[in-house]
């Protein structure tokens, strides 16, 4: 009980009989104070959500190089491993007759999706030779800059498409080409979808050749005006993803979106470096003039993801701790790539997870590198030889190195259980498992043993061993009292597993 508070209408009178006065006022406003103390939980949250907008960059960036590096190591698998598995397919086919047929199959699946791909590869390659680089270069410089920045974007969202259907055709040419004898076969043969996937990798192919083209254009253009209206287009997609409503896997996409279109943009930046250092006969100064705008391209595209994610995150009340998640995801599909039963190849998976389809862009960075070196005597292939074996190198190191931070993430999330789920045998755009495994329950198998285990048969699979979980009223209270009854974020790691792919150029906003 305020001792005060019988007073108060007496002085508010007292107040209101003074004769107003503006020195009064004046120093009334610079000597009136205030607690903030008294609204503690308000500032408290203020203060919550600039920590989290510090963090996010560490840990978007954490998210990305990890993300990046995956990139890299489908990529490269595309030039390193991807030839030597070819010549042993080829090489167990041409020595099928003399060690005798046994068995339901000429090859393993994979061998025949080996194959395909460097028959696609080999084919398109051969195309790309009837495309004139130098004459695409000048018919898009002769266009005016307000044309090239309409074409440049009309060529982002035609990647994007490309992108999200072009795995489609692949997997459908995989599966008719893989599918069991015994079955009914509802296809239209595996002739007409190697031919549809031809089309679609030489599309695609020149579709980037086309955006390297533009790219070079604003490097080499004397004011720079296109490349200063390339890089502001970066930050008109901050207007376009801030204020629009996202959950965690929306938020997911638009990650693995980002991750593949940084990857890309870099290999559009290496080309367009190799065709200008062709030009000025490798001449190394020539590179320094090149390296202040790639810098600038390079900035601009981590300042905008960073502003993008921070504001997202703000807005939607996520935490920073999502991109953890996030990661866990990804490292989970690349351990899980490495069992004996796995269903599918991880540059596949990559593929699905962020958009990125290795074999158009391996097809025009080879047909860049190849007219661009010269090859004259056995020096020059020497040194062919060693380049390969170092790329064979690197690859090596980055899976193995991959592989090991993956081991950790996925045992630091808890999901070393879903690791030896039976496979579900429905369609992928609609499986749902029967039964959510207890994210914290433990099992009895070792995260390192992923890459021995035996090849089963899905009636011989048995389920891992898992003790039971004991109830968590505590922290079930805690997190409903955290989120809304109606408008919860979907928070379970395995809905984060059962995002395929792109949906409508991977990102639509529920």
């Amino acid at each position: 009980h305020d001792p005060d508070e019988g007073h108060k209408p007496k002085r508010v009178a007292s107040l209101l009989t003074t004769n107003p006065s503006l020195t009064r006022f004046i120093c009334t406003e610079l000597t009136r104070g205030y607690f903030l103390e008294h609204n503690e939980a308000k500032y408290t949250e203020r203060r919550e959500r600039v920590y989290t907008c510090m963090r996010i960059p560490k840990e978007l960036e954490k998210l990305m190089i990890f993300g990046f590096f995956l990139c890299v190591d489908a990529f490269l698998y595309v030039f390193t491993l991807l030839p030597l598995r070819v010549l042993l397919a080829l090489l167990r086919l041409f020595t099928l007759p003399c060690c005798g047929f046994s068995g339901s199959r000429l090859l393993q699946p994979a061998q025949v999706c080996d194959m395909l791909r460097g028959l696609i590869l080999v084919l398109c390659f051969s195309m790309m030779h009837y495309v004139d680089y130098s004459m695409m270069y000048h018919l898009i410089r002769g266009q005016s800059v307000i044309k090239l920045y309409i074409i440049y974007n009309m060529l982002e969202v035609a990647d994007r498409l490309f992108s999200s259907f072009g795995q489609d055709i692949l997997d459908a040419l995989y599966w008719t080409a893989t599918e069991p004898k015994e079955r009914k076969r509802d296809n239209i043969g595996v002739i007409p979808h190697f031919f549809m996937a031809v089309f679609y990798v030489f599309l695609h192919a020149i579709l980037i050749m086309v955006q390297a083209s533009t790219l070079n254009v604003a490097f080499n253009s004397h004011n720079k005006s296109l490349l200063t209206i390339m890089m502001s287009n970066n930050f008109v997609e901050i207007k376009g993803s801030v204020f629009k409503k996202f959950e965690k896997n929306n938020l997911f996409q638009m990650s693995n979106s980002d991750i593949k279109e940084r990857f890309t943009s870099y290999v559009l930046l290496l080309i367009v470096c190799l065709r200008n250092m062709e030009q000025f006969s490798w001449n190394p100064d020539h590179l320094w003039v090149l390296f202040p705008d790639v810098f600038m391209v390079v900035t601009s595209e981590v300042a905008v993801d960073v502003i993008k994610h921070a504001f997202i995150t703000k807005f939607n009340d996520i935490t920073a701790d999502v991109y953890s998640e996030y990661r866990a995801s990804l490292a989970f599909d690349l351990v899980s790539s490495r069992q004996k039963n796995a269903c599918t190849d991880y540059s596949d998976s990559v593929a699905r997870r962020m958009g990125f389809i290795p074999l158009p862009l391996a097809v025009l960075l080879i047909r860049v590198v190849m007219s661009s070196v010269r090859l004259q005597g056995a020096l020059s292939y020497t040194c062919v030889l060693l380049f390969y074996l170092g790329l064979v190198t690197l690859k090596v190191l980055n899976s193995i190195v991959l592989l090991g931070k993956s081991c950790v993430y996925v045992k630091r999330a808890k999901m070393e259980d879903k690791l030896f789920e039976r496979p579900s045998t429905a369609p992928s755009s609609s499986a749902k498992s029967p039964s959510k495994a207890d994210p914290a329950s433990p099992t009895s198998s070792s995260i390192s043993s992923v890459t021995t285990q035996p090849i089963p048969r899905t009636d011989l699979f048995p389920p891992p061993f898992t003790y039971p979980s004991p109830a968590k009223p505590d922290e079930e209270e805690e997190e409903e009292a955290q989120l809304p009854s109606e408008t919860k974020h979907k928070t379970s790691k395995k809905d984060l597993l059962e995002i395929d792919r792109f949906t409508i150029c991977g990102n639509r906003i529920d």
